[in-house]
């Protein structure tokens, strides 16, 4: 029926529970189940948030009395630091909160115990519906249009989003800054349209060469491309730069030919603005000393 999600869709929609009460989360469990939803649990407020720091969740259908930390106070620490991410109340205590205070607190829908499986399947099913419009509207904002990158706007909230990510879970991120050697000469001889097809070939390259929804490829500008490398050691990124220079090498766009630099997220504290910028100034250092070197190279900074 036209708005029903399919199995697929619901395979790619991941779910996060929390209740205190162990009988409760077992039912939960097993009508989120029934449903087709995966899912974990958590049993309360805290635990969930190590959850989520751990692993990416679309919808967190939460309790609000509970130890620790209680689902308001988690409403809020979910907005904070994961905004993109829906919550659903499951409260037996409707009378002590109001509907409008749950929703002002960042919760996307509330239900009142004791619950049934059609209610928890509409409004869950509503909630994703709008999640998947939102989703697209957020694909035409962020996509360039001729390779099917991301573009400039979002490479910006990204590095941001993700080296706070890497410095909060200490894992290494690193920066690729690309740009075709040669490309105005080609663009000059060959024209305008062969020229996007060597920009549309480089893209269909980094794609290709990349882990989907672990590192992320842009159009930074023009013919200058970045990549953002996360849980990457040295010795893959070098691996993952030199696979890109020579499958471009392959599609044989001649006399073109990538040049690409490479810098290390480095910070002790809390990412600041400068930080980021350093992060761009050093990859974009390496890249200028690997077109001056003649192009075709890759520089990795320290």
């Amino acid at each position: 029926m036209p708005g029903e999600m399919d199995i697929a869709e619901k395979k790619q929609a991941k779910l996060l529970l929390v209740d205190d009460d162990a009988s409760v989360l077992s039912l939960l469990a097993e009508f989120v189940a029934h449903l087709g939803y995966p899912y974990k649990t958590a049993k309360d407020g805290l635990e969930a948030l190590k959850r989520l720091e751990k692993e990416d969740f679309d919808v967190v259908i939460t309790d609000l009395i509970m130890p620790r930390l209680d689902g308001l106070s988690l409403i809020k620490e979910i907005k904070k630091h994961w905004p993109e991410v829906d919550v659903i109340v499951i409260t037996g205590y409707g009378r002590e909160f109001r509907y409008s205070d749950v929703i002002k607190a960042g919760a996307s829908d509330f239900i009142n115990k004791p619950f049934d499986l059609d209610e928890l399947e509409a409004k869950l099913s509503r909630v994703l519906r709008e999640r998947a419009l939102l989703a697209e509207l957020q694909r035409l904002t962020r996509e360039d249009p001729l390779t099917g990158l991301y573009n400039r706007r979002f490479f910006e909230d990204k590095l941001k989003e993700e080296c706070h990510r890497a410095w909060r879970l200490k894992h290494p991120l690193f920066l690729m800054m690309i740009d075709i050697d040669h490309f105005k000469e080609y663009n000059d001889t060959y024209g305008h349209q062969a020229g996007d097809e060597v920009l549309k070939g480089l893209a269909e390259v980094i794609k290709s060469s990349i882990r989907q929804n672990v590192d992320w490829g842009f159009r930074y500008g023009g013919d200058e491309f970045s990549v953002i490398v996360t849980h990457a050691g040295p010795e893959e990124i070098r691996k993952v730069a030199e696979r890109i220079r020579r499958r471009y090498e392959a599609k044989n766009f001649e006399p073109t030919s990538i040049s690409i630099g490479v810098a290390p997220f480095r910070c002790q504290n809390d990412p600041s603005p400068r930080d980021i910028d350093d992060l761009i100034f050093r990859a974009d250092e390496a890249l200028y000393e690997a077109k001056k070197a003649g192009g075709n190279k890759i520089i990795v900074a320290d």
